[in-house]
């Protein structure tokens, strides 16, 4: 098949909702634009662990502790989907990794603020993990299937995530003084860096575009974040917690929730590596790494040792 034809049935099955699958010929801006946002989100699924593992050793209760290994178990397991799926685009595991750990590779900038308190992993269950099931929805009908396919156990488990953040900033806003004075001020800190997970304004996003045109995007970043400051001021109110937004107020006209600008200067600091813990995280990746070799190269002789008891 010539490459005009190729290109003519990857279009007409772009438009029919029919997966493009692995075998399959793509445009290589396709590839290349898939390549970096599986990639992307597979990284803030194991840099994501980070914040969230620094608490397990000092969560308030042994049912706590339990959720929390559950979920940072959860987060790795969705970074093996992701790397699984990014892998059928013809990019190797240590590739990913290696890029992950010089820093070439980008990963949420949320997952470079510290978690100070414990009611910080409510708030990231809550306001993080909402953020990201609101922008991972539409990801289950992206058009290429491995990646759509890994997409649909991974928002099953990010919702349970928001729930139980959720819940436990609910048994916070019923607590002491001081319990409620750390849920306010954990919302303070991550509400703001929530809103920018979405990603730049629209008119400022170079993939949106062509992303939604290949139905990998289904909606914009300024849509999706405007869905999610609709759907959180009303679990606010129950929460009994103020959003740090003055010009945070319901627009009749528009019938959406107006905000406040988004202080973008701060995200692309963050973004380019200047961030409160960019260097923590990739020091402690790093360590991850080196530590775990003996695992790797064990694992490596096993499997070739089976090979060779089968040939």
């Amino acid at each position: 098949m010539s490459v005009d034809k190729a290109q003519q049935l990857f279009e007409a099955n772009i438009e029919a909702e029919v997966k493009i699958e692995a075998r399959d010929w793509m445009p290589e801006e396709y590839r290349k634009m898939l390549i970096r946002q599986i990639g992307q989100h597979a990284h803030s699924e194991i840099i994501g662990m980070l914040p969230e593992g620094n608490w397990i050793s000092r969560a308030p209760s042994l049912k706590r502790k339990a959720i929390l290994l559950a979920k940072v178990q959860d987060e790795a397991g969705h970074g093996l989907y992701l790397y699984s799926a990014a892998e059928t685009l013809g990019i190797s595991r240590d590739t990913m990794m290696e890029q992950l750990n010089t820093g070439k590779a980008k990963y949420s900038s949320i997952f470079n603020y510290p978690t100070i308190t414990w009611a910080d992993i409510g708030a990231v269950g809550w306001l993080v993990d909402g953020a990201a099931i609101m922008n991972q929805v539409m990801l289950c009908r992206n058009s290429y299937g491995p990646y759509a396919r890994a997409m649909v156990r991974i928002c099953k488990e990010e919702s349970f995530h928001q729930r139980q953040g959720y819940e436990s900033l609910l048994v916070l806003s019923k607590g002491t003084e001081e319990q409620r004075a750390m849920l306010q001020d954990a919302v303070n800190r991550w509400w703001w860096p929530s809103l920018m997970m979405f990603g730049p304004n629209d008119d400022e996003s170079t993939n949106t575009v062509q992303s939604m045109a290949w139905k990998i995007k289904r909606q914009t970043n300024d849509e999706l974040r405007q869905r999610f400051v609709d759907a959180t001021v009303e679990q606010a109110n129950i929460l009994g917690v103020t959003l740090p937004d003055p010009d945070l107020k319901w627009n009749p006209e528009t019938g959406h929730y107006d905000f406040g600008k988004i202080n973008w200067d701060e995200f692309w600091n963050v973004v380019k590596g200047n961030g409160p813990c960019n260097k923590q995280r990739l020091v402690a990746r790093n360590k991850a790494w080196a530590e775990g070799a003996w695992v790797r190269e064990a694992a490596l002789a096993n499997a070739q040792k089976k090979k060779n008891k089968v040939a």
